[in-house]
């Protein structure tokens, strides 16, 4: 089984590298025109693209072909002070550059919007929001011209007090998402709410794939024998050209179970790919852990001499048990 590893938006070895500089509403409306304002949002975006691809020209050097942009590059993007700036146009030939460098070098690239993107939502305001930033990952996609389908990983949203009408209001919004965008989505079990059975529901109604988080089933689950849903799970992702995807993290601490440690425990993690042996050829792994590229190269320092591993490169290795 091949074993790809990557690491999410921002790199601990790159100086000056942030894709996530931003500027606040209150900056904006202190510029001295709305078109300089306007110009000083495309400076700044067209600066996280260009640090973005730092980022990834920093990963091709350490052999990672896995990589989670960051969902801030857009500073304002959706604000209503700027409802009528078209964010795409001045950052086509960056975004250009950025997908041909992926595609190139066969890397991976992907995005998880913010925890305010709620497709359960019965808040008409709040739906319509999620769908605008959603449209907003589309087209810088699409700027990349990388292929959108299964690049934007979401939780299923709220509870609200009754888990099973928040899935049938998912259900249910999922008619109002458009066609383009369902394809883009893959779902996550989560930490608080959702359990990898609960989202699994989801995904097979939906037709979307899912990201199975172990971190989050460690702390967060109604059945503790993942396993038996875990063919239901490589199943979801059967129309997918993507290998299937996985996040893996460590708790920080016995008192913080839910936060994410700075490096990744490769105990656990070997112990999950023990279980799954045998069910996929290759499975990517997003590492969400605080020390990001670091907590990668550290956890295939753990892997090298561990007798189930052959190591391919800097981020990737075979496992067979």
């Amino acid at each position: 089984m091949l074993v790809r590893l990557g690491y999410v938006a921002m790199s601990m070895n790159l100086q000056n590298a942030s894709p996530s500089k931003t500027m606040t509403v209150t900056q904006f409306l202190k510029q001295k025109d709305k078109e300089a304002a306007i110009r000083k949002l495309e400076q700044i975006a067209n600066t996280n693209i260009n640090n973005c691809l730092r980022l990834l020209k920093h990963n091709k050097g350490h052999d990672i072909s896995f990589f989670r942009l960051s969902s801030k590059l857009i500073p304002l993007a959706n604000h209503e002070e700027v409802a009528d700036w078209n964010y795409i146009k001045p950052l086509k030939e960056g975004l250009l550059e950025l997908g041909k460098f992926a595609l190139a070098n066969e890397m991976r690239i992907d995005f998880h919007p913010d925890h305010f993107v709620i497709l359960n939502s019965t808040d008409e305001d709040l739906l319509k929001t999620s769908l605008k930033t959603l449209k907003m990952h589309y087209q810088l996609l699409k700027g990349m011209r990388i292929n959108p389908e299964q690049r934007c990983v979401l939780h299923i949203g709220g509870g609200y007090d009754d888990k099973e009408k928040s899935l049938e209001q998912l259900i249910e919004n999922f008619s109002l998402v458009p066609a383009s965008i369902q394809k883009m989505l893959m779902f996550e079990n989560d930490d608080t709410t959702f359990t990898f059975e609960e989202t699994l529901y989801a995904c097979e109604k939906l037709g979307v794939p899912l990201v199975f988080d172990y971190h989050h089933h460690l702390v967060n689950h109604e059945n503790e024998d993942w396993v038996k849903s875990w063919g239901d799970a490589v199943n979801t992702w059967r129309d997918s050209s993507l290998p299937m995807k996985m996040h893996i993290s460590s708790p920080r601490d016995e008192k913080d179970i839910r936060a994410h440690a700075d490096f990744v425990d490769s105990n656990l993690f070997i112990t999950f790919l023990n279980e799954i042996y045998g069910s996929v050829d290759q499975i990517d792994c997003m590492i969400e852990a605080k020390q990001k590229d670091n907590a990668l190269f550290q956890l295939m320092e753990d892997m090298k001499d561990h007798p189930s591993v052959e190591v391919i490169n800097g981020a990737s290795f075979y496992f067979k048990p």
